[in-house]
């Protein structure tokens, strides 16, 4: 269970709970006696043995178990259960991402904002050493990101510390004083191996999704080998209870069970019944890093959500705290898309002492980001596929509290918190998903990146 607490003001998750809860069990025949034929092709499913496994700390468990299956000789083999577990130090934020003394330059710079007036006194030095006073005024953007942060500073401060306070009761959240500092030392991050945008953009020379019908590729309990091609012309499907290990361009990645991905540009025809969108939103800082590809408002708005969203299905996106973006999505995106905006949402990110990561006042980074929700109203007339089932209305401003992953962009899961308000056994989507969750179909060109076996840690398995 990744909700931790349920109050009033909205969730207190555990984000690592949420993903070592998904079971990462891989089940191994043991070689040679069920390795008749080893897979050859560049995407396989893994055998036995677990070359250029990480090992990071004692947060790994393993499940070694036997059995003894007849193969197709009439001999037995064993069957090895090998367990993984997501690397709990990427969780491991004890201490705000800003000082208290930067906080203080802060908040002195923010107390010399001049609100009334719009204008604010910034402090330079000259070329002989002597300070000098400019004045400079606040910009559109500027004004509206501070009245916004007017309108749900109280609500973010109340709500969190509720949430905050049960945190610390439960033994989830611990005061920085009483929590042992495991991981003093610089925490090595996986090397950033995941070529999949490099396989998009061999997708660029197949045909087109739109002049093809969608198939399903099912990796069943004995696959056989797959191409990487055959990956942009269908869904992979893992419908086993256990998970799988395919080797893509060279590199490992676990696929949970009962999950589906779809690694290509968008294009379906098949619908869902919710929809969450992280678009990879335009900014100065991606401008300048080149970290990743990012998509301007014209080409969100491109987004086929009319053809992928079921009748009445609930939208939610991912907004980052530039106000540009947030009036783009409720003032031309959800319009576009005939969606019609039922609440705001806000994901609060703190430390696992309960401290918000960045100061709440900042006049730079705030400690919460943005979710906005909407139902599809297009296709209300026609006859819903649960019209029976009365739907629940969503609450405005509710609060989603975690510790969030040292990862980029890598967002809590919504599959909890949402399930009140979609129906049983829905169609759920995931739109520039960076990994796979049981019961929904994630698509983007980094689909697999959280799924990387070196996110991953797990102890050799037990004959």
């Amino acid at each position: 269970m990744s909700v931790v607490r349920e109050l009033s003001p909205g969730w207190l998750l555990d984000h690592l709970s949420f993903i070592n809860k998904i079971s990462y069990e891989l089940h191994q025949h043991h070689e040679p006696c069920c390795s008749k034929n080893e897979p050859t092709s560049s995407v396989h499913l893994d055998t036995l043995h677990m070359d250029s496994m990480s090992s990071f700390g004692a947060s790994a468990t393993c499940i070694a178990s036997t059995t003894n299956p007849e193969n197709d000789d009439g001999g037995n083999c064993e069957m090895f259960i090998q367990k993984y577990v997501f690397r709990s130090e990427l969780f491991d934020v004890t201490k705000p991402y800003i000082t208290s003394a930067i906080h203080k330059e802060c908040q002195q710079s923010y107390e010399k904002e001049d609100l009334v007036n719009d204008v604010k006194k910034e402090i330079s030095i000259s070329a002989n050493g002597k300070k000098r006073k400019r004045c400079v005024v606040f910009n559109q953007g500027e004004l509206d990101a501070m009245e916004y942060h007017t309108k749900i500073r109280g609500l973010i401060l109340d709500g969190s510390s509720q949430l905050i306070q049960e945190g610390l009761k439960s033994g989830f959240l611990h005061p920085l004083y009483e929590k042992w500092d495991k991981y003093s030392e610089p925490i090595t991050l996986p090397l950033d191996t995941c070529n999949l945008s490099e396989l998009c953009e061999m997708a660029k020379h197949l045909p087109s999704l739109n002049e093809m019908e969608l198939q399903t590729l099912q990796l069943m309990e004995d696959d056989i080998s797959v191409t990487e091609q055959d990956l942009f012309s269908r869904i992979v499907e893992n419908n086993s209870s256990f998970t799988k290990m395919i080797t893509l361009m060279g590199q490992k990645y676990l696929l949970p069970p009962k999950s589906s991905f779809l690694l290509s540009d968008i294009s379906c025809k098949k619908t869902y019944d919710v929809i969450v969108i992280d678009p990879p939103w335009q900014n100065k800082s991606v401008k300048r890093s080149n970290r990743y590809s990012y998509l301007s408002p014209l080409q969100i708005k491109q987004i086929p959500i009319p053809k992928l969203a079921a009748p009445n299905c609930l939208v939610v996106t991912w907004v980052t705290n530039r106000q540009k973006h947030l009036r783009f999505v409720k003032e031309e995106l959800y319009p576009s898309w005939s969606v019609e905006i039922v609440a705001e949402w806000h994901w609060v990110k703190i430390t696992s002492s309960g401290e918000f990561v960045f100061p709440l006042d900042s006049p730079h980074k705030k400690p919460y980001e943005g979710l906005i929700l909407g139902r599809v109203r297009e296709k209300a007339a026609l006859p819903l596929r649960n019209a029976g089932v009365k739907e629940l209305p969503i609450p405005d401003h509710k609060l989603i509290v975690s510790v969030p992953c040292t990862l980029h962009s890598h967002k809590p899961p919504l599959a909890e918190v949402l399930k009140d308000y979609i129906k049983p056994e829905g169609e759920c989507l995931e739109l520039f998903a960076r990994n796979l969750q049981p019961g929904w179909t994630s698509w983007g060109n980094e689909v697999l990146k959280f799924q990387h076996v070196d996110y991953f840690v797990a102890l050799e398995s037990k004959s």
